[in-house]
């Protein structure tokens, strides 16, 4: 392989850096799907929360109308007041019973009619909340008790704990979801415990009430986080272990590859082994070639021709990028300018730059120098802006991109929807065309979710009066679609493989 040595480490380093190349992607992978999955299991007891809390406050209105339609035949008698409070019963949906207090006793009851209890207004969280585990009537049964007073006239209303479990086990069957009013808190099971609210280990969710005295907690008991993912993620796992051996397996590689790679790549650059390889981009209607994507291969003198993929990256990161590039354009000029007086309209060429070529203004020369070996008006250079490195936005990218559009020529965006920059170089840079990344060409007819971002992305080249360049059509369904869609270019297979330019050349002759 390019830009490999002789391996001097002992054998077991080298095992232990495979090894470790493999098992760290698959710690980080893991480390990255327990976050998410922490995060996915907090939104769950979120939303378990607010729509507990907001199905208790609707239960607590209901019994605090009952209250407040009574408190006002506090004091009268018990004879003249007991229908009364039936009625709100009867009415009331969660209401259980209903009460009247005068000088915080309990003298009237819809369950018995004349009463008597003392009432302790301290058992009363704020003085309007009761959570008891029972009374007399119904010792096992949890019951919520509402107080309204108003001087010596008060008025009761209970809700039932069979509604408020309900409520904590049906709206919480994937989350443990307690209610607490004071001191005591309710279970989903029903019954209310005077200790203090337990701890809920796993992403834990809390709602204060707003207008009553009560509080939801809502979580997970421990090791749900693994749980989850063990039930959900089976799939991310198994990518995980391959996307391992692979990166082991690519650390075992690298171990043998020279330490300073740009060496060999300035090597290669001077011995001219960088060359042009030529994919044609044909009208989207016609299908008449309209240009071509220049791309970079390594002719290596041991390994043959070598994919882009395998030095560039290296390239970028040493800053011979630019060299190389200047190298290609230079080679393109010399193969196409002789045959250019015979294009019929501007041949479009496509060249890819990154950010090492957007640091200071020397690419206007090379693109000036570019475009003056070619007959007037017979080209339209088109750079394309790829995002392995991101380009920044500064006074002299600007200037850059602004004496290029001087010369005429245009920019495009590469890939358009992978990158994590591609909305912001829209926003930042006047460019003029829109790549659509092979990605989603190929999922045409396969994938939805693809199918409609591609369409967002010709909707929003029309909106933005780009040109847009579909990637990697390979088939006639696809090309039917584009073209459906009027999408200006393609570029794919299907209507031609990158060649050398002695063969391109010969194959522009008979289109």
């Amino acid at each position: 392989m390019p830009l490999t040595v002789k391996s001097r480490r002992k054998r077991s380093t080298r095992i232990a850096v495979t090894i470790l190349s493999g098992v760290l992607p698959v710690l980080l992978g893991v480390a990255i799907l327990y976050v998410q999955a922490g995060r996915v299991l907090k939104q769950s007891t979120e939303q378990t929360a607010d729509e507990a809390l907001r199905q208790f406050n609707l239960m607590l209105d209901n019994t605090a109308e009952a209250a407040r339609v009574l408190l006002p035949l506090a004091g009268d008698s018990c004879n003249d007041t007991k229908l009364a409070l039936r009625e709100q019963v009867t009415r009331r949906p969660f209401v259980r019973s209903t009460n009247l207090v005068w000088d915080n006793n309990i003298y009237c009851s819809s369950l018995f009619g004349d009463y008597q209890e003392k009432v302790n207004p301290s058992n009363y969280t704020r003085g309007q909340l009761w959570l008891m585990s029972g009374n007399p009537v119904t010792p096992n049964t949890a019951l919520l008790v509402y107080r309204l007073s108003d001087g010596k006239k008060g008025a009761l209303s209970t809700l039932d704990g069979y509604h408020l479990s309900n409520v904590l086990r049906l709206i919480g069957r994937q989350t443990s979801l307690l209610l607490q009013v004071g001191n005591n808190w309710l279970s989903a099971d029903g019954k209310v415990h005077d200790s203090a609210l337990p701890v809920l280990p796993v992403a834990q969710s809390t709602r204060v009430s707003e207008q009553y005295a009560f509080t939801v907690a809502a979580g997970f008991p421990e090791g749900e986080t693994w749980r989850y993912m063990s039930r959900e993620y089976p799939p991310l796992f198994s990518l995980l272990i391959f996307f391992g051996g692979v990166s082991g397996l690519i650390g075992h590689i690298l171990q043998k590859r020279a330490s300073s790679p740009s060496v060999e790549l300035q090597r290669a650059l001077e011995a001219a082994e960088f060359i042009p390889y030529f994919q044609p981009v044909v009208h989207g209607d016609t299908k008449k070639w309209s240009g071509a994507e220049v791309l970079m291969r390594w002719n290596h003198p041991k390994e043959g021709l070598v994919r882009p993929d395998l030095f560039i990256p290296f390239a970028e990161h040493s800053g011979l990028i630019v060299p190389m590039t200047r190298s290609l354009m230079q080679q393109t000029a010399a193969l196409l300018a002789p045959v250019s007086a015979s294009f019929g309209e501007p041949f479009h060429i496509g060249i890819n730059i990154t950010a090492s070529h957007c640091q200071d203004l020397e690419l206007v020369e090379d693109c000036r120098e570019f475009l003056s070996a070619f007959a007037p008006g017979s080209v339209s250079l088109v750079l394309e802006l790829t995002e392995r490195e991101l380009i920044e936005p500064t006074a002299i990218t600007h200037q850059l991109f602004e004496q290029l559009h001087g010369l005429g020529v245009m920019i495009a965006i590469d890939d358009f929807g992978t990158g994590h920059s591609s909305l912001g170089y829209l926003r930042q840079f006047n460019v003029d065309f829109l790549k659509i990344d092979q990605s989603f060409v190929a999922m045409i007819g396969a994938d939805a979710l693809s199918r409609h971002i591609l369409d967002s992305i010709i909707e929003l080249s029309a909106k933005l009066d780009l040109g847009i360049v579909a990637e990697g059509v390979e088939t006639e369904e696809q090309s039917d679609y584009l073209t459906a869609h009027h999408v200006n270019f393609l570029q794919g297979y299907l209507f031609g493989r990158p060649m050398p330019g002695a063969d391109f050349i010969n194959a522009l002759s008979r289109h």
